[in-house]
């Protein structure tokens, strides 16, 4: 299968971003849609999995949760908007970031292959070698908020419990 990985469009699905994911099979979203209405034009344009951010509103929260555990060819992902404590967001070293207590706790419960959050406007991708998974932060790909780091977009195919063929796009800044 064939992942777009995107947060934090509060709002905006430039065409930058829908260019660079037109060849995925699935876009998962880590949450800061902005409105129900971005989500659904979103779900139009590619199958969608999603969870709420803390911008969004109540119709959003109503149609996507606080968190998603689920399974793609074999591998086990954990989505959630707010994955870092405050304070480790600028931490660019892997052992100084800190989870959120209750992700801390959905990572002991599900033990994820992946984990997915955004919130923090910084693009991050590392292994996670104390818990044992691909931590992926897609950063921001909306304009909106305060971005001292480009926007940007992944994406990424899962086969048979593998992840290959990673990919990420710079996207311009207006």
């Amino acid at each position: 299968m064939y992942i777009g990985l995107i947060s934090d469009t509060h709002g905006e699905f430039p065409d930058d971003v829908r260019e660079f994911l037109s060849p995925v099979d699935e876009i998962w979203h880590a949450g800061d849609f902005g409105t129900l209405s971005l989500a659904k034009q979103i779900a139009a344009f590619k199958p969608l999995r999603g969870v709420y951010g803390n911008i969004d509103g109540q119709d959003v929260r109503m149609e996507y949760p606080l968190y998603q555990c689920f399974e793609v060819e074999g591998v086990r992902i954990l989505m959630t908007h707010i994955g870092l404590r405050k304070g480790s967001y600028w931490a660019y070293t892997p052992a100084i970031l800190k989870y959120e207590p209750f992700v801390e706790e959905l990572i002991q419960r599900f033990h994820p292959q992946i984990f997915v959050c955004g919130h923090t406007h910084i693009p991050q991708v590392f292994q996670d070698k104390m818990h044992n998974f691909l931590f992926m932060n897609p950063g921001a790909c909306g304009y909106n908020g305060p971005h001292e780091v480009p926007r940007m977009a992944l994406r990424f195919k899962i086969e048979k419990g593998k992840i290959l063929g990673f990919e990420k796009c710079e996207l311009h800044r207006p």
